[in-house]
């Protein structure tokens, strides 16, 4: 037990003595740097000269380092300069879908659906800040005392949270989301079993025949990611306006144009909301409008737009039902200001939106389409919903992962007659009563 002890105290010292020669060669490294000449050099040469640099400053050192030792020192020290200090190894790691920093000693990752603890730390807060101001300075955010929070994106896309004390009480907290430079595609999805071909015969009729789609799940549930992926489907000749907090669709057609929406500034002014940019989008004349996620007001302006020539318009929202979703959407619509009556706020949703796409994150990390439910119409004060595909949950197996079967219901959609007008042709055997695939 003495000798394990010794061992450790052997390990954090060595640690420290490391963190402190990376600390000092930084330092010298700023000085030398000629910063005139950092503009005139391209990513790849400044790289390769200042790791000279860095390599000539560990040799003036007398502390004795092993290759492997070196070798990561000079790593951290041009990750340190160039790039997002301790983060960086995170990030080259592509397996890892989530990054979520508690304080300057908490760093955990979410990788294949686990959430495990990592071993990267940071030297303290101020270290943290530093890292947070370099990401969010980038995309014209900021992050301070008098603004605490703060929703950027990330140059590979990623979607990044910060919020800072005095909110946050144990130093800055960030939640890093990551969506990688290659979005995952129809074919991984299926893979996956995220969802069966029939679901995606279905999907990608609706969306050619202009059909308007709402996405509804839970956090970190896939939203975004199969907004991505049935954004594919969409006509490379239609010209399509996206509304987002944080710039994270990856849309791959030529005719798109990306809105994001700003912050108030120090003064609070200069805000520019989701319901300002959906009512700008109104006169760009869209053919289909994207919202990246509907939260507020902006849900008013949005149904107006999907009820009047804009079809084909998608968005996504937060619930664990497609019920849920209908009655976040009532929410949303009151929060806009106007007293609309039950009905009349209900009929708006029940004629704008035909189809909710329910997606779920399972216990064990899978995510499922588990629902594509139809909009069928009204009923008195009720919107009518039937559920053409869903997913049945069984049970979870000896490794804590949920299993189950997609089912089709047997109920042939409404809209069927939208499809075959648009040229889209589904074997009536598709919605055939059945068990489609077991996971």
């Amino acid at each position: 037990m003495a000798k394990l002890t010794t061992t450790l105290r052997h390990t954090d010292r060595k640690e420290n003595n490391l963190e402190e020669l990376k600390q000092r060669i930084h330092g010298k490294l700023v000085d030398k740097l000629d910063l005139s000449r950092i503009g005139e050099l391209d990513g790849d040469t400044l790289r390769r000269e200042i790791r000279l640099v860095v390599e000539h400053l560990c040799d003036t050192e007398d502390t004795l380092l092993n290759r492997g030792e070196r070798d990561r020192l000079v790593g951290e020290v041009l990750d340190e300069t160039f790039g997002l200090g301790p983060l960086e190894m995170l990030l080259k790691d592509p397996t890892i879908s989530d990054i979520l920093i508690n304080g300057p000693k908490n760093v955990y990752c979410e990788r294949r659906g686990k959430i495990e603890k990592t071993n990267v730390v940071f030297r303290d807060n101020k270290h943290l800040m530093q890292i947070i101001d370099r990401i969010i300075s980038k995309v014209g955010r900021r992050v301070d005392e008098t603004c605490p929070m703060v929703d950027a994106r990330m140059m590979d896309g990623s979607r990044f949270n910060a919020i800072i004390p005095p909110l946050a009480l144990d130093g800055a907290c960030v939640s890093i989301r990551r969506f990688g430079a290659n979005p995952l595609k129809l074919e991984d999805l299926l893979n996956f079993k995220a969802f069966t071909p029939e679901m995606v015969m279905l999907m990608e009729g609706a969306i050619k025949a202009r059909l308007n789609i709402l996405i509804s799940g839970g956090t970190g549930s896939g939203k975004t990611t199969l907004l991505n992926t049935l954004s594919s489907f969409i006509s490379n000749t239609d010209r399509i306006v996206t509304i987002e907090d944080a710039a994270e669709l990856q849309l791959q057609q030529d005719h798109v144009v990306r809105l994001e929406t700003r912050p108030p500034n120090i003064e609070g002014k200069g805000e520019v909301n989701a319901t300002d940019l959906v009512r700008n989008a109104l006169r760009m004349r869209p053919e289909r409008i994207v919202i990246g996620e509907c939260r507020g007001a902006e849900a008013l302006d949005m149904l107006q737009a999907m009820n009047t020539g804009h079809e084909g318009s998608m968005t996504t929202l937060h619930a664990n039902t497609p019920r849920d979703a209908l009655s976040r959407l009532e929410t949303m619509i009151m929060m806009a200001g106007f007293e609309l009556p039950l009905k009349a706020m209900r009929s708006q949703i029940s004629s704008a939106i035909d189809l909710v796409v329910q997606v779920s994150r399972l216990q064990g990390g899978s995510r499922k389409v588990t629902c594509i439910t139809e909009i069928v119409g009204m009923e008195q004060d009720t919107i009518i919903l039937q559920d053409i595909y869903r997913f049945d949950k069984e049970g979870v197996d000896e490794n804590g992962r949920a299993y189950g079967k997609f089912v089709a219901t047997g109920i042939r959609p409404m809209f069927m007659s939208r499809l075959e007008s648009a040229g889209v042709r589904l074997p009536s055997s598709a919605f055939r009563e059945r068990v489609m695939m077991e996971d």
